[in-house]
């Protein structure tokens, strides 16, 4: 099982990044889980046809029960991608990532990878700094592999910086380890050398590079990723290319 958390600055475009990446493995005939790990629940919404899902935490708190069943908190999207939201607390009432560990437990209860057997699982995971509910996909086990979106901004590489240091702190206790850099660009001055640099400075390879792109906002006001969009598209093979390299690096 390829298990892989996707972390980044907020708004960098890691929820683009995860969806189109996990409709790539679909389209490649892969069974494939998504969980948003963040309190905007947002995660997963252009693999569902642009409608919201009911975050796991909303559930616990609007029925007063745990789901007993997946289907309460999981629905199927494009290629049959699993979709799973973990949300959060009422705003200023609660930790997000305490939610995030919540929903884990939870879901080891309902024995989502022994009944849906995944050959992928991808973390869609807030955060500008890993504390300790965000930690959770690469402290407990969940992930193997980390991937960094970033552009060349300097908030997002100073975010990414972070999550790298955070990452290498549990490297020794055989957690996830970061796989790689995508460049999710933005077109700022000397975007590419900026996030060159990071990567050499850094011994973290650049692993995919994503082109600003007017289809992408496109397809997302449809409520679609690229992929299910126009999945010849370059943009596309961006992704697909992204997801072989991953799955490559698991033989």
């Amino acid at each position: 099982m390829l298990k892989v958390a996707i972390y980044g600055k907020g708004g960098i475009g890691k929820s683009t990044i995860t969806s189109n990446l996990a409709a790539a493995f679909a389209a490649m005939g892969k069974k494939v889980i998504q969980i948003g790990c963040d309190p905007k629940a947002d995660s997963t919404i252009n693999l569902l046809g642009g409608e919201l899902l009911r975050p796991v935490m909303n559930y616990m708190r609007e029925e007063d029960e745990e789901p007993e069943e997946l289907s309460d908190i999981a629905k199927e999207g494009y290629g049959g991608v699993l979709c799973i939201e973990t949300g959060g607390p009422t705003p200023g009432l609660g930790c997000a990532g305490r939610g995030i560990i919540a929903t884990f437990q939870l879901l080891e209860d309902l024995q989502l990878f022994e009944t849906y057997k995944p050959d992928v699982v991808l973390y869609d995971v807030l955060g500008d700094v890993v504390c300790g509910g965000f930690a959770a996909p690469i402290r407990e086990g969940y992930a193997e592999k980390v991937l960094i979106v970033t552009s060349g901004e300097k908030m997002a590489l100073y975010a990414a910086n972070n999550i790298s240091s955070a990452v290498r702190n549990f490297e020794d206790r055989s957690y996830a380890r970061v796989f790689g850099i995508v460049l999710n660009h933005r077109n700022v001055e000397n975007e590419t050398e900026k996030v060159q640099a990071f990567s050499e400075k850094s011994g973290i390879p650049i692993v995919g590079e994503i082109p600003r792109s007017d289809e992408i906002i496109r397809y997302e006001d449809q409520g679609m990723t690229v992929i299910e969009g126009d999945k010849d598209s370059a943009i596309s093979k961006r992704f697909f290319d992204l997801a072989e390299l991953l799955l490559k690096s698991e033989e």
